[in-house]
């Protein structure tokens, strides 16, 4: 993940937004619970700065409900910090865990502290240190993957999943296995899954296999776990492949490997501003572009008592001294048949500012591009467990902060419109939350700032509700939904955590 710097803005709006259902794929809940969320309120309450520096010392967040003990990711420092937000106008930090390596990701459940713990040397394997939270000892030690990248429990707490993202050096020199490790709590066991028997298959659905002689095993990079609510599967994003896995949690397996297909930005509904030298803020056109999804965060929510996942179409590139696949349009030989205007595209003010790949696009192998891709589709999606798309919010992040917030429209360090030519807004996280029979998901903006929040209830026609800014609050890397059962004042909370600003802010959700 690329550190970043941005600025945001307190903003409120509520609206609505809706498609085409898939009847075939949807669950419905009981009408006669589901609450009103429009008027939902979602107020700060409290919030920390958490070190001092430029960037890097709040990253994620996790919450141990019965210390009251919220758990942040600071790699700057080599540490999980602590904090004991009991009172959540007052936090009090405490006594920090330190750790021999880098932490990237940490995840709670019924006392225990899992965290994701990168090897000083990336390319090596890491491990998952669980601690107790009551007395923040260490209780366990297991050697998983290259660089673990993102850790996360089974609902029932049987599991923790690592997403193992095994990325190269520099120098693409060394290149480790992207892998998948499983720790089974009560046999006190951890089973890494290796991506070794899809070696020399075709996966589809422009799954990206293009690393410089890396086999599939090699180029797969799991990025983020979500776990069904019955605990028996994990899905794991592979961001870089454009695609998604799925662990078989009770046969210890990679049941399957799918790819996400693409996004059409000549679609009206998918139009996007695509230059940030064409001195128009939020230039919504139609262009013959394809978006890989590369998702970053996912989520698994059951709605209706159906499964879906939700995700973050961020999108990310492989770009390294040793082998960069960024290039942007203007800098490609566009095929004369596919692309009879090309010349009018390579303008700055049109495509050619654009970030798009040299590892995708020359479909007939003579040298020049037939296809043009971008990095991520600017959107969030809702799919079934097998990948079939049930939403995707086309360009309505887009359209939603152009129209609240012009000034912060793909925002890059306070300059909007900086952002146009590579990725938006970018989507970053995602979370649900349930109120009632009311689903509401959260979707974290990296660039822009601030959380997006949607009804979800209906998941082939979300509800847009609500934008959540705070001035303080820059770059949100992680979002965490405490529910009120669980809350230190017993009410729904989210929490953001803050990459750039080093804040964590919560919000009340009433």
């Amino acid at each position: 993940m690329k550190k970043i710097k941005s600025i945001s803005l307190t903003l409120i709006a509520i609206t609505t937004f809706s498609c085409e259902k898939v009847e075939d794929l949807v669950g419905h809940p009981d009408q006669d619970s589901i609450v009103n969320t429009s008027e939902l309120t979602f107020t700060k309450i409290g919030g920390f700065v958490n070190g001092s520096g430029d960037e890097g010392f709040a990253e994620i967040s996790a919450f141990d409900a019965a210390t009251n003990k919220l758990f942040v990711v600071n790699p700057k420092e080599g540490e999980v910090s602590v904090w004991d937000i009991s009172q959540l106008s007052s936090p009090l930090k405490q006594v920090s865990i330190p750790l021999a390596g880098t932490p990237n990701s940490v995840a709670v459940h019924d006392g225990l502290l899992a965290i994701a713990l990168e090897n000083e040397n990336k390319q090596a394997d890491g491990t998952i240190e669980v601690y107790e939270t009551a007395t923040m000892t260490l209780a366990n030690s297991y050697h998983a993957g290259a660089l673990p990248d993102m850790v996360a429990f089974s609902p029932n707490g049987k599991y923790i999943i690592s997403a193992n993202e095994g990325e190269p050096n520099d120098d693409y020199t060394v290149d480790p296995e992207g892998t998948i490790s499983v720790i089974d709590v009560e046999k006190n066991e951890i089973n890494t899954l290796f991506f070794t028997n899809y070696n020399g298959q075709t996966i589809g659905n422009d799954f990206r296999v293009f690393g410089p002689g890396a086999s599939l095993a090699q180029d797969t990079e799991p990025e983020y776990v979500a776990v069904s609510e019955d605990s028996k599967y994990a899905y794991i994003s592979l961001q870089e492949n454009n695609g998604m896995a799925v662990v078989d949690l009770t046969a210890m397996t990679i049941s399957d490997i799918f790819g996400l297909g693409v996004k059409d930005h000549s679609l009206a509904e998918n139009a996007m501003d695509a230059s940030n030298k064409d001195d128009i803020v939020g230039n919504f056109q139609t262009w013959p572009v394809l978006g890989f999804y590369m998702p970053d965060a996912i989520t698994y929510a059951e709605i209706g008592g159906a499964g879906y996942i939700i995700s973050a179409n961020e999108g990310d590139s492989r770009d390294y001294d040793g082998y960069s696949e960024e290039e942007r349009v203007k800098d490609l030989e566009l095929d004369a048949t596919a692309f009879p205007n090309a010349e009018e595209l390579q303008a700055d003010e049109n495509l050619g500012r654009l970030k798009t790949t040299t590892a995708n696009g020359d479909t007939d192998g003579d040298g020049d591009f037939d296809k043009i891709y971008s990095y991520g589709a600017r959107s969030f999606t809702i799919w079934s467990p097998q990948g079939q798309m049930v939403y995707d919010s086309g360009d309505e992040i887009g359209r939603k902060t152009l129209e609240i917030a012009p000034a912060l429209f793909n925002n890059d360090e306070g300059k909007a419109d900086g952002r146009s030519d590579d990725k938006g807004a970018e989507p970053e996280s995602v979370t649900t939350l349930k109120i009632g029979e009311s689903t509401l998901l959260f979707v974290g903006l990296e660039r822009t700032g601030g959380a997006m929040v949607y009804d979800i209830t209906n998941p082939s026609a979300p509800e847009f509700l609500e934008w959540i800014f705070n001035t303080e609050d820059v770059a949100p890397e992680g979002l965490l939904v405490i529910p009120a059962d669980e809350s230190p004042n017993g009410e729904n909370l989210l929490v953001i955590t803050n990459e750039v600003s080093n804040t964590v802010s919560i919000y009340e959700i009433k």
